[in-house]
């Protein structure tokens, strides 16, 4: 290890020298006193990817009390604290851009509504490790040493102090974002105990502020959620205490209402309550089984070998739909696959809005089962089968609908947004469907239908661009992957561009280390790795020599998901 009087003396002796000379700084570690700085990669071009750094502090450095490292999901929750204090940080004393580049920046992964297992930093009992990136200062492509020493000597020493110490920091700011994180986590592993898939908490905030804003609407014409008397049960929570809302049942639920009036909102934040949210989101106490999956029509995307038979059968010209493929599916094919896969994986929730589906997929009339008979029709609708999936399989199912009446002869709970307030009409709705029989006639048997286990060619999976490795996310819409593109723009759940990046990587270790073996079934597959992931934490997934500070862990159903989506995979065998 150096001293920091080395690093000084080298930024003096480099100083307007090539761009290159910053290289004599990398892969060493600099003693700093209270912390130790690392410097692992070092840029070769202003222009290029900034330069990681680490910053490591011992904790009998910090001074946290051991409370905070007792479990992991307390160790995500002050991590993820954290790095939001170093991105305030930063933008409070660092400079930013001087020079050419990216010259002068220095950065965090970026933080959103929703607390995540992020490699940005890692806290654990031993110490306090942070990962940014630094864009080394350059004019043109010419050393700015002088602005090199105000970043590593001003500058960092500032963020570090206002971020790094228990004694700096608001401590009661920190505990409860990890009571309220905690409090989440514990919510959710109670909802199978109670026969429920989702909670949403008296007094949350449902509707954001944008398409583009996902922090919670403000101002007068916020309606806070509560729950219907029918509905409403209290869950006992260890830092919160006892906490009522609304528990959506395991079954059928349909979401009804007119327009604007918060069907879609109420589901967008179930697809949300996977994952736990910071404090003052208004959605805290919003959760849902950690296995939901948003269902969507997708046309367009390829399908390798998948069985939507319990869907589709019949097709013209013989084709057949047990091992079903195509460059370039339909909304009914795609649906049908994207359940499917779901399904394979091991979702028990299925999230659906009417609004992103295929019509002929969802449903059939009778006056269209009049015209186009049976035996003309491959397609067997939704309806039919939304039972048997929960008989069969115990796989719930929560639909918005807004136009289709039929589904009150299957739904076991219907609720209707009215002015953002939910109504329990199950009855209502029930009573109608006597009255007002819909006539159509029921194009499916009681059983769903068998879900095949697939097993990935790992030679189909190449994540290289010749002999180089070749990942990258430039959205959170788009892999990178090797010579092809994984589209991920309709995976709803999937919350960043970092989450997009590290599942392409995740997908580089599972073949590095053999776990795409071309034996393993793709639900096996996904076990296995997270099951590494659990145990070794996320920064194993890292190619190189020191962890990546921009990786955010994902859940396997998105990692399945944009495997299915890659072009060239090729399913080797399928298995029932």
């Amino acid at each position: 290890m150096q001293s920091k009087e080395e690093l000084k003396n080298t930024f003096k002796n480099i100083n307007g020298r090539g761009y290159k000379a910053y290289k004599q700084i990398q892969s060493n570690w600099y003693d700093f006193g209270y912390y130790k700085l690392g410097i692992p990669y070092v840029q070769g071009d202003p222009f290029a990817s900034p330069s990681s750094i680490l910053i490591r502090i011992d904790q009998q450095v910090t001074k946290f009390p051991a409370w905070f490292w007792e479990n992991k999901i307390r160790r995500t929750a002050v991590a993820d604290f954290l790095t939001r204090l170093i991105e305030q940080a930063i933008k409070k004393y660092s400079k930013g851009q001087r020079g050419s580049g990216k010259s002068g920046l220095i950065a965090i992964a970026k933080t959103g509504q929703e607390v995540l297992e992020r490699t940005s930093v890692e806290f654990n009992k031993d110490m306090i490790e942070a990962r940014l990136s630094l864009g080394l200062p350059a004019a043109g492509r010419r050393v700015l040493g002088n602005e090199a020493f105000k970043m590593f000597f001003e500058e960092l020493p500032k963020i570090i102090n206002s971020t790094l110490y228990y004694d700096n920091i608001n401590s009661s700011s920190l505990e409860k974002h990890v009571q309220v994180v905690e409090d989440q986590e514990t919510l959710r592993g109670k909802l199978e105990e109670q026969g429920l898939v989702a909670f949403i908490a008296n007094g949350s905030i449902l509707p954001r502020q944008s398409g583009i804003d996902d922090r919670p609407l403000t101002g007068n014409k916020v309606v806070h959620f509560m729950s219907p008397p029918e509905y409403e049960v209290t869950f006992d929570l260890p830092h919160l205490g006892k906490i009522k809302g609304m528990g959506v049942k395991e079954g059928i639920t349909l979401i009804v209402g007119g327009g604007y009036h918060g069907k879609s909102t109420l589901l967008n934040a179930l697809e949300k309550g996977v994952y736990n949210h910071i404090p003052g989101d208004g959605r805290e106490y919003v959760v849902t089984r950690e296995d939901a999956v948003k269902i969507r029509a997708e046309d367009g995307r390829r399908i390798e070998k998948v069985d939507i038979s319990p869907f589709i059968n019949n097709l013209p010209q013989g084709e057949t739909t047990t091992d079903f493929c195509t460059e370039n599916a339909s909304g009914s094919t795609s649906q049908a696959a994207n359940i499917i896969e779901a399904l394979e994986i091991g979702t028990k929730l299925l999230l659906i809005d009417e609004d992103t589906c295929a019509t002929n997929f969802m449903i059939r009339d009778s006056r269209m089962q009049r015209l186009v008979t049976k035996d003309k029709e491959p397609i067997t609708p939704f309806i039919d089968k939304v039972k048997s999936l929960y008989t069969d399989y115990k796989v719930s199912t929560v639909i918005v609908v807004g136009g289709a009446g039929d589904y009150f002869d299957v739904a076991d709970h219907v609720i209707m947004m009215d002015e953002y307030r939910p109504k329990d009409v199950t009855d209502l709705a029930h009573k109608i469907a006597i009255e007002l029989p819909t006539q159509r006639k029921e194009e499916s048997s009681d059983k769903f239908g068998r879900i095949c286990r697939r097993v990935p060619d790992p030679d189909s999976i190449n994540p290289k661009r010749g002999n180089k490795l070749k990942v990258k996310a430039s959205s959170k819409d788009v892999i990178h992957f090797g010579r092809n593109n994984i589209e991920l723009s309709n995976l709803e759940q999937l919350l960043n561009r970092e989450q997009a990046k590290t599942i392409g990587y995740i997908l580089v270790f599972a073949l590095q280390k053999g776990i795409i073996d071309g034996q393993s079934s793709l639900g096996d597959i996904l076990n296995k790795i997270f099951n590494i992931l659990e145990k070794e934490g996320l920064k194993i997934i890292s190619p190189f020599n020191y962890p990546d500070g921009d990786y955010v862990k994902p859940r396997p159903y998105e990692v399945g998901a944009a495997l299915n989506r890659l072009r060239t995979l090729e399913v080797k065998r399928v298995e029932i």
